[in-house]
């Protein structure tokens, strides 16, 4: 996770124009984990527009959102999935303009362990669930559904058909690697995912944070081989005796930022959970080990 790119490059509230069928509006929101805040896109250039991660429920990002539609109307809300910065304000933009909510289902957590609700949407309600390979359809413009559980069990990225772009969430961003966070966040699931994104041939990502993507293949190549070191890194630790993730992340991340500790821990306890899937590792306790 790095912050490599100048914040005042992304002016909160106003609408930039990245190609003919996309606008970009910025949400205030910046953090250490939605680095200058979260990217609302509205496509389309006909009578009626598409609106992307609408976001965190502040009212003057609403109302950006409504001056970047002008006198279109809004067929489509659609969220890539339901952490707390890309959907709450779908409800209040639907309400204002009797749009539909359309995209990721409700996150139900079924697991028994560690919670991590608190990060998530509660009141998401869409009207329309997609999945893989669904689309949605105005004046023209057509938007694929593409599954990419990993991030979330419900992630969903969007595919812009007329102009080969990628919506791609936090499913991959240029300015830092997807935190995983289990029970939801699933290692095994966002490596398959990244395979799938990598064996399309979409030209450019936007992402809900950071800059665009204009080199898609060639930085989802880089993430998978990031990926697989942070795991080798993982098994020379624990093949030097049994440890616990904070000991872990320690020695795994330089420099990190006090503040991403908790996320960087979370990704190793993801890496640990699949390699104990598959039989490579073992835990007792919060001691983790190879396995015998």
């Amino acid at each position: 996770m790095n912050m490599k790119f100048d914040p005042d490059q992304f002016p909160t509230g106003l609408s930039e124009q990245l190609e003919p069928l996309v606008v970009r509006v910025l949400a205030g929101n910046p953090s250490p984990y939605t680095y200058t805040g979260t990217q609302t896109y509205v496509v389309g250039n006909g009578s009626d527009r598409a609106v992307i991660d609408p976001g965190p429920v502040f009212d003057d990002h609403i109302d950006a959102i409504l001056a970047a539609v002008g006198d279109a109307s809004i067929s489509a809300i659609m969220c890539t999935h339901t952490h707390r910065d890309h959907s709450p304000a779908a409800k209040p933009l639907a309400a204002r303009t009797g749009a539909p909510i359309i995209g990721c289902a409700p996150l139900v957590l079924e697991d028994d362990g560690p919670r991590v609700d608190e990060s998530f949407d509660k009141n998401y309600n869409p009207d329309r669930v997609l999945v893989d390979g669904e689309t949605v359809s105005g004046d023209g413009w057509t938007i694929e559904a593409v599954a990419t559980p990993g991030h979330t069990s419900n992630h969903l990225c969007y595919a812009l058909q007329e102009s080969g772009a990628l919506f791609t969430g936090d499913h991959v961003m240029a300015w830092s690697t997807s935190v995983i966070v289990p029970p939801d966040g699933n290692m095994s699931d966002y490596m398959a995912s990244l395979q799938k994104i990598y064996d399309r041939d979409d030209k450019v990502y936007y992402p809900a944070h950071g800059k665009k993507v204009e080199k898609p293949r060639q930085l989802v190549r880089g993430m998978m081989g990031h990926r697989k070191q942070r795991e080798r890194q993982i098994l020379k630790l624990l093949e030097g005796g049994a440890a616990a993730i904070p000991d872990m992340v320690t020695k795994m991340y330089k420099g990190l930022d006090p503040r991403l500790t908790g996320a960087a821990g979370q990704s190793v306890r993801a890496h640990l959970i699949d390699l104990q899937n598959r039989g490579i590792v073992g835990a007792d306790g919060e001691i983790w080990k190879m396995s015998a």
